[in-house]
């Protein structure tokens, strides 16, 4: 059984969410029309999202990542400059932001500290009994590879049309470059950790 402590989510991370999209959004010099179209995800709804007050499907923001050329794990960043950043090389277990995915009750939580400058980022999932959240493959400016380590319990993990099961202490090495399935088939709860790397695509 999760730790009802363990999984307690950040409660103003909707609005940190909010000001990390804004904030990579005019960087990238995108109107919500533009990003609507490199994402595919209504221009409404991104307004919601950036306005904090729409609390977006983990579906939802890992397009709206892909549109704004990042990973999923940095849309839980706080802002540069934020008090809440951490500003060095280690992040304390109370200052790693835990979120809580309201399609299918999955919580994440960033363990990498944000301000180090690495291609690479961790992060630990606590996936419920039975559930299951589809991400849809969408172009991306970057090429994002993923592995992802069982801790405890079991998770089906579908790349296309290729499923695999990972069991405590399995490893999956992939690539986000097609549909990808996540579904804990059991009755009990799965704990597995996501080291990401990210790298720009060759120029064509």
């Amino acid at each position: 059984m999760m730790d009802r402590a363990s999984i307690m989510v950040e409660p103003d991370l909707n609005q940190r969410i909010a000001e990390r999209v804004r904030g990579l959004r005019a960087a990238r010099g995108l109107s919500l029309d533009a990003l609507a179209k490199k994402s595919g995800v209504s221009r409404s709804m991104i307004s919601l999202v950036e306005r904090g007050e729409s609390s977006a499907t983990a579906v939802v923001l890992e397009k709206l990542a892909t549109g704004l050329g990042v990973v999923l794990a940095s849309l839980f960043d706080a802002p540069s400059g934020s008090p809440l950043a951490p500003s060095g090389p280690l992040a304390r277990r109370n200052e790693q932001p835990q979120w809580r995915d309201p399609g299918s009750g999955y919580v994440r939580r960033n363990v990498s500290p944000p301000a180090a400058a690495q291609p690479i980022q961790i992060v630990e999932v606590r996936f419920p009994p039975g559930r299951r959240v589809a991400f849809e493959s969408i172009s991306r400016d970057v090429r994002v590879h993923q592995q992802v380590w069982v801790l405890e319990g079991t998770i089906d993990i579908t790349l296309g049309s290729k499923r695999h099961r990972l069991q405590k202490g399995d490893c999956l090495a992939m690539q986000l470059d097609q549909p990808t399935i996540f579904h804990d088939p059991t009755r009990g709860p799965t704990r597995y950790a996501v080291v990401i790397a990210s790298e720009p695509r060759a120029a064509r």
